[in-house]
Formats: C-alpha cells, sequence, structure tokens
C-alpha cells in the first residue's frame, strides 16, 4: 500500500487549529466556505482499493474481539488519558498525536488519575488529523468470507477536514492491512461512524442523514445517490444484507443526526435505547423511530428486538437539548471485556451505570466523566463513543447465539444451538451450565451439524431454577474464544417458571421494581400485568394530592418508564400505577 497524500493547504491550517483549539463535532462556521474545494479534492483523490471488493464481506460488530483502539489527541487530554488507562488493559491503544513527548508527558502526570504504571500496549502514530473525531472518520472493520481476511473499509468524510478524512490510510498502512475506500463515482458514498451500527450478521442501522448526505441535498457527495443505491452500496461494501439496512428518521434536536447520541445494539438481540421524560426534547421522535423498527423488522434470529431502556440526563438546571447539551449514556464503546461510558452526575450515572451493568454481566463498566468544567466534551455533542475507534483482531472466531429465553418446561432439555467458525475450522466446542456459579461450570461436548451449526442440551430443571451458561470454542489452528466474550464472569441466563404461580386472567398492572429508592431525581419504574390498554402513573403526596403524571397510555413493550422528578418537593409519595382491570401502589421517598 502506498504511503499517504499529502495534506493539502487548507488541511494544513485546520490541522494547527484542531491542536491548539480542537475542531467541533459539528461543522464549523469557518468551515463552511472549504466545502467546495474539499468536495472537489475527494473526487481527485485516488487512495486506497477503489473498487469494491469482489469476495462476500461481513461488518464487524462492536462486541467481537478487537486488536486496537484509535484516538486522536487533542482537545480533551484528561478524558483521553482515563480513556487510555483503561483501554490498554484490553488491547493496543493507538494514539494519533503530533509529538509523542507531549503525550507521554500527559500520561505520566498525576492529573486524571494520575501517571499510567506503565505505556505498554501504547503505539504513537505521528500522522496529520484535524479533529478528535475519529469515530466519524475512521475506518470500520470488515472480513471476507464473514471470518478470513481482515481489511478495513473507509467512506468520504462529511466535514471539509481533508486529513481526517485521510488518516485511516495512515492508520491501515502502520497496521499492515488492506484498505477499501468509497471515494470514487460510481461507488463515492459520504458516511459518518457515528451514524452506523451493525450486528456482525448482515443488519444494520444509521438515521437517514446517510441519505440526505448522499442525496441532492448533499454538500459532500460527488455524485446523487437513491436509498436504493445506498443500500447497494452497504451490501457490495460492506455486507449488508439488502432489506436489513434499517434507517430512521432524524431527531429534531440532535444536531448531529448521530444514531450513537440516543442507541447502540448490546448484542444480536438488544437495543439499548435513550429514553427521555414523556413528551419531552427528542422523546417524541426517538419513540416513533424505535415503534417503526419493532413493527417493521425482527433481530437476526427472527424475533422482536429485546428493548433496553437507559435515562437521558438533564442540564444541572433540569433541561434537555435544544436548551441543554445532548447528555447520553449509549455514547459508550466495547473494548474487549470492558465498556467505556460517559458520566455526567453521581444522581443520574447511578441508575445509567447500573442499567448497562445489569444488561452486560461480567463486563467491566467504567464511567468517565464527560461534564465536568474542565473536560465538558458534552457540549460538543460527542462523548466516548465519539472519540474512539476500535480495529477487529486478525483471527476472529465467530460464535453467534440466540439466547434462551424463560420458560416452564421442566422435563425436556433446554437446547443450545450456535453457529461458530473460524477460518481453520472448528476443532471443539463445548456449553458450560451452572444454577449456581460460585460452584462453577459443567462441560457439555457441542456436536457439529450442517451449516456450521453446534448444539448441545442442557439437563431439565426444577421450577423458579436460574440456569448460567455460556460457548466455548476452539479453532483447528489453536485460537480460542467464549460468547459472552466475558465468560465466565459474565453468561447467559434464564429462569424455569413456576406454572402454578402463573397469572392467567390479570386484575391490573403491578409495579414491580422502583430504582433508585430513596431519589433524587431519576426514577425507573418497572411495571408487570399490563395489557395493551392505556395505564395511568402517577405520584401523590401525603396529602393525597396528585402531585405530577408521569404516564398516561399504553406500556412500551419492556413494562419500563424512566423519569425525571427533580423538580417535586422532597419528601414521601405515593406511585400508583392504575388501568380499568385494577391498580398497585408503592411508596417512594424523594430526597
Amino acid at each position: 500500500m502506498r504511503t499517504i497524500l499529502a495534506a493539502l493547504a487548507f488541511g494544513a491550517f485546520l490541522f494547527a487549529n484542531a491542536q491548539q483549539q480542537g475542531l467541533p463535532h459539528s461543522l464549523a462556521p469557518e468551515e463552511l466556505h472549504l466545502i467546495p474545494e474539499y468536495r472537489n479534492t475527494r473526487s481527485a483523490l485516488h487512495r486506497s482499493i477503489d473498487g469494491p471488493p469482489a469476495f462476500p464481506v461481513r461488518t464487524m460488530a462492536e462486541w467481537e474481539e478487537v486488536q486496537s483502539l484509535v484516538i486522536t489527541w487533542t482537545g480533551y487530554p484528561s478524558i483521553l488519558k482515563q480513556i487510555v488507562r483503561y483501554a490498554k488493559e484490553e488491547c493496543e491503544v493507538i494514539i494519533v498525536c503530533d509529538n509523542p513527548a507531549t503525550v507521554t508527558q500527559v500520561l505520566n502526570n498525576s492529573s486524571a488519575g494520575g501517571p499510567l504504571d506503565d505505556l505498554s500496549n501504547i503505539t504513537f502514530l505521528q500522522a496529520g488529523f484535524n479533529s478528535i473525531w475519529v469515530r466519524d472518520y475512521g475506518a470500520e472493520t470488515i472480513y471476507r468470507n464473514e471470518v478470513d481476511s481482515l481489511m478495513l473499509l473507509d467512506w468520504i468524510y462529511n466535514r471539509p477536514r481533508p486529513l481526517d478524512d485521510v488518516l485511516p490510510e495512515a492508520i491501515a498502512d502502520s497496521k499492515n492491512i488492506p484498505i477499501y475506500g468509497t471515494t470514487q463515482a460510481p461507488y463515492d458514498l459520504v458516511h459518518t461512524g457515528g451514524n452506523f451500527m451493525c450486528d456482525g450478521a448482515g443488519t444494520a442501522f444509521s438515521s437517514n442523514l446517510v441519505l440526505d448526505e448522499n442525496g441532492p441535498q448533499g454538500n459532500f457527495n460527488q455524485t446523487e445517490k437513491s436509498a436504493a443505491q445506498v443500500d447497494t452500496l452497504m451490501s457490495e461494501w460492506m455486507g449488508i444484507d439488502l432489506g436489513r439496512y434499517i434507517k430512521m428518521n432524524t431527531l429534531p434536536y440532535d444536531a448531529i443526526h448521530h444514531i450513537d447520541m440516543h442507541m447502540k445494539l448490546l448484542d444480536e438481540e438488544t437495543l439499548l435505547v435513550g429514553e427521555f421524560p414523556q413528551g419531552v426534547s427528542d422523546g417524541p421522535q426517538l419513540e416513533q423511530n424505535l415503534q417503526g423498527i419493532m413493527n417493521g423488522y425482527t433481530n437476526v434470529f427472527g424475533d422482536p428486538y429485546e428493548v433496553v431502556r437507559i435515562p437521558m440526563p438533564p442540564s444541572t438546571s433540569g433541561g434537555y437539548a435544544p436548551s441543554a447539551s445532548y447528555r447520553t449514556y449509549a455514547n459508550n464503546v466495547f473494548i474487549n471485556k470492558t465498556v467505556l461510558v460517559p458520566t455526567y452526575r453521581t444522581e443520574y450515572d447511578t441508575t445509567g451505570l447500573r442499567i448497562l451493568r445489569e444488561s452486560l454481566p461480567g463486563y467491566r463498566v467504567v464511567g468517565i466523566d464527560c461534564d465536568d468544567q474542565g473536560s465538558n466534551i458534552i457540549s460538543q455533542s460527542g462523548a466516548i463513543h465519539c472519540i474512539t475507534k476500535a480495529i477487529g483482531v486478525e483471527d476472529p472466531l465467530l460464535i453467534r447465539h440466540k439466547k434462551l429465553r424463560d420458560t416452564y418446561e421442566t422435563v425436556a432439555p433446554y437446547t443450545v444451538s450456535a453457529y461458530i467458525r473460524h477460518r481453520s475450522g472448528i476443532a471443539s466446542a463445548e456449553l458450560y451450565w451452572t444454577t449456581d456459579t460460585a460452584q462453577g461450570f459443567i462441560a457439555v461436548p457441542m456436536m457439529a451439524g450442517a451449516e456450521n451449526i453446534w448444539t448441545a442440551a442442557i439437563p431439565a430443571q426444577e421450577a423458579t431454577t436460574t440456569i448460567f451458561y455460556y460457548i466455548r470454542a476452539v479453532a483447528e489452528n489453536g485460537k480460542v474464544q467464549v460468547r459472552p466474550i466475558v465468560a465466565p464472569e459474565g453468561w447467559w441466563r434464564f429462569k424455569v417458571l413456576d406454572v402454578s404461580t402463573a397469572i392467567a386472567d390479570p386484575k391490573g398492572p403491578l409495579i414491580s421494581e422502583v430504582f433508585p429508592n430513596p431519589t433524587q431525581g431519576a426514577l425507573v419504574i418497572t411495571l408487570e400485568r399490563f395489557r395493551s390498554e392505556s395505564v395511568h402513573v402517577a405520584l401523590y403526596d401525603a396529602t393525597g394530592r396528585q402531585a405530577r403524571v408521569l404516564h398516561e397510555g399504553p406500556m412500551p413493550a419492556d413494562g419500563r418508564l424512566i423519569l425525571d422528578i427533580s423538580s417535586l418537593p422532597p419528601g414521601a409519595y405515593a406511585l400508583v400505577a392504575t388501568s380499568k382491570l385494577g391498580s398497585s401502589t408503592m411508596r417512594v421517598l424523594k430526597q
């Protein structure tokens, strides 16, 4: 692969500005006049491999194994230092910078948690760049034939920042990884990594920004593309199945229209979705988008997506976008067994981190403050995910499994099946299960079947039993992988339900959980026994007066409401959930 092209003059200007101040996530006003020249230079820029792959490819999911995490060192050193501190324990950290000595000095000083113990697993790459937002202009990891050769895929960046746009080639050169580029007509495609998420199995999500920027109103595209043409390019270059590129309406107040500011795939079956108080900010449009997904698509296994709700925290004054910064916990990043999460204020962070830890058992979930006075990166409409980019491993061992659900079965065994592939072939696979993780796991050999499907069974268990399990596979070349990647510390689980306690004719909604309680503001309420009818949820003060209506209408599919009662005065309240079939009550203490 040839060396990266020399930077254009106006790119050098932006580079100098980025080093001193840091370019914003959005388009800076002084960049507007640079767009025509930038667009013209892209059409003349022959780099990478310009033609589409001549073989099937698969785009990696974020929760898969990674070999490197890339950051560009500018603007927010205390946040970047914390990312390096935790990420280098999981993989190589590539720090793209102007002066490694300057970065080393920051890593060794007492700021942001103190000096790093050592600088092992850190690689300094001196290369030009314009901004910190490497998620958007960094290259995506793709694999030939699902699990064979590692390659990178680079789009045209939707900012007039030429050094950012070509940095992926410098990174690919340094790692000796082939890189494809959608820079030349008729394959030119404008896209950003913050507006893309993929399940590693042919399904991807974006906002309609990808259509807008490649359509007739685009500022950075060379040729206009229809929605069908965009889908075709994503299929040819990234292995996204036709009909499985799910695009949603842009949100009114999320100025950059990147979906990583409000949602994320946690695995092939689970969507993490940010939630605003009812009717607030982007909440209504976000709910419409989610309902469009739930009504129009299933996951790769043919089932409805599971939805995990997580609060979108307000500002210190209680406001939400557009009057305040777009705070989010969805802008987190997987780095093998660690998840780095942006945090803001303790009273909301406690709930956000708890939801993530419950949803990702076994992962080390680490919060990094993105809202303090010295490192207020969230004011730029971005956080941890936006400033990091992972590169997948050279030798992936793919395990894809449809999780077992709760069951009433107490006689027949529970069959576990998984799609398992490696380029050298699979030598063996085992299922590990237990009813008590403290007692260890029992290993059961898995049997190979047709089309790379391996199966084993867990013996039937008594009602009220909880079963924990994971899968381990060994490739012919000795490569070992487990799924979940954190096993045995993390696992999948399901319950054997007691049919004698099943409710055949529910009499109304049941409040099953309120957290945190006592609370300073954030309130997560989980309801059971609700049907499709309208449910009224309200708080009543000690005198019996209705203090706040929290919800009115059908419940979300997961029965969870994420609310903000920080404006209510301290005291004891009665939380009441009512439908035409009945009601239930729980005490809530507001501190």
